[in-house]
């Protein structure tokens, strides 16, 4: 590659304000763009060490506010001012409509039932007796393997290591914690150290061993992360008084009730990853606001919806989101903009990353519901919700 078509970088100092403006220039005369806001920020760009490489500028994306959120968790306690960074017209309405519905239900309960990051280490040998016989020395040597690991990291604990076995191979989930952090780069050095060691010390006959044998399925939707989990297990439910789902969303708990079977349904035959309606949504949002990874969304956005009509004519509701990967330290929640909107609901550092996971809980609930009720079609004014709330709110042409 000649040397004009290099992007510009500096072995000394790769965040200096001086190589960021050479990158900038460079890209408007290779490109013939002429770079305006995307090159104003308002941060030293050394804050950037370790987060992204030839940095030259910023994706501004907006940022609105829903809220408050009532939330009755073990971690999130109280109304939450929920940032959220999109640029789809008329959703933030929509997840603070939810939201009001919430609060004047008394709130939502919110449960994390477990957690765990994985690595999944695939190992290679020569036949399926070979294989069958180390999925039974790995059992006995747990606990060697697992010092092996923790010796690598101050926070993240094995907790299990998941084995699978198809003709001469092992695939194996190592499951961790990993306290505030989304840890998927702790993990793998953590099980790179436990691989090795099991690699020299294992006295049977093993080929060889891949580090990612792909059974983690990171950042993709999987049946192994519905069953087992990837992060935090969260459960968000509320009971919702029959007279507020009327007054506030214009929907009967028996149509709400017939909408999600039908939608659940659905959802069998396509081979759908979850029968909500938009989970997606609500995390991206705050996903980028609080600068998680966004890719893993993947994982996260997978769940199962339960409701049902209660006797007395009230509606329950309940999401679990088995796979929710958030972090409220390291990564991206260390940088300027994200630092602030998890400071907005008190997540930012040490000891956050539950209440995270569990006001994001409450959050998806609050799309749901909105959502849900807005896709209706009104029988006497044939107009639907979901279509005009577009056509006023999310047009921007």
């Amino acid at each position: 590659m000649s040397d004009d078509k290099r992007i510009p970088r500096s072995n000394e100092d790769d965040y200096s304000y001086d190589i960021v403006t050479q990158r900038q220039q460079f890209i408007e005369q290779q490109t013939g763009a002429e770079l305006h806001h995307s090159k104003n920020f308002s941060f030293d760009p050394h804050v950037m060490a370790g987060n992204i490489e030839n940095m030259w500028g910023v994706a501004q994306i907006p940022i609105g506010v829903a809220g408050p959120l009532l939330v009755n968790g073990e971690h999130a306690q109280g109304e939450f001012y929920v940032p959220m960074a999109t640029v789809e017209g008329t959703m933030l309405a929509s997840y603070n409509r939810g939201m009001k519905v919430i609060r004047a239900s008394g709130g939502v309960t919110t449960t994390v039932s477990a957690e765990s990051m994985q690595r999944a280490p695939l190992f290679i040998f020569n036949n399926a007796r070979d294989a069958r016989d180390f999925q039974i020395w790995l059992r006995e040597n747990m606990e060697a393997i697992k010092a092996q690991a923790e010796s690598t990291t101050s926070v993240g604990k094995l907790l299990e290591i998941e084995n699978y076995h198809f003709h001469n191979y092992v695939a194996t989930r190592f499951d961790y914690s990993t306290g505030d952090a989304a840890g998927q780069n702790m993990t793998s050095r953590a099980t790179f150290f436990a691989c090795e060691w099991i690699q020299a010390n294992y006295p049977g006959n093993l080929r060889n061993y891949m580090l990612s044998g792909n059974y983690d399925t990171e950042k993709r939707t999987s049946s192994v992360n519905l069953l087992k989990g990837r992060g935090r297990r969260v459960t968000a439910e509320l009971t919702i008084p029959r007279q507020v789902l009327i007054d506030h969303l214009r929907i009967t708990p028996e149509q709400m009730q017939y909408g999600y079977q039908i939608a659940t349904l659905s959802s069998f035959q396509t081979n759908s990853s979850n029968n909500a309606s938009h989970p997606a949504n609500g995390l991206a949002a705050l996903y980028l606001a609080t600068g998680q990874d966004i890719a893993n969304i993947g994982e996260s956005n997978q769940c199962t919806v339960y409701q049902r009509l209660l006797r007395n004519g009230d509606y329950y509701f309940s999401i679990t989101l088995p796979s929710i990967i958030m972090a409220s330290y390291g990564g991206g929640t260390n940088l300027p903009t994200q630092s602030e909107c998890l400071a907005m609901m008190d997540c930012l550092g040490k000891g956050k990353a539950l209440k995270l996971c569990e006001i994001a809980a409450g959050l998806v609930v609050a799309g749901e519901l909105s959502l849900a009720a807005a896709t209706r079609v009104d029988k006497e004014t044939r107009t639907n919700e979901w279509v005009d709330a577009h056509e006023r709110l999310g047009r921007n042409r």
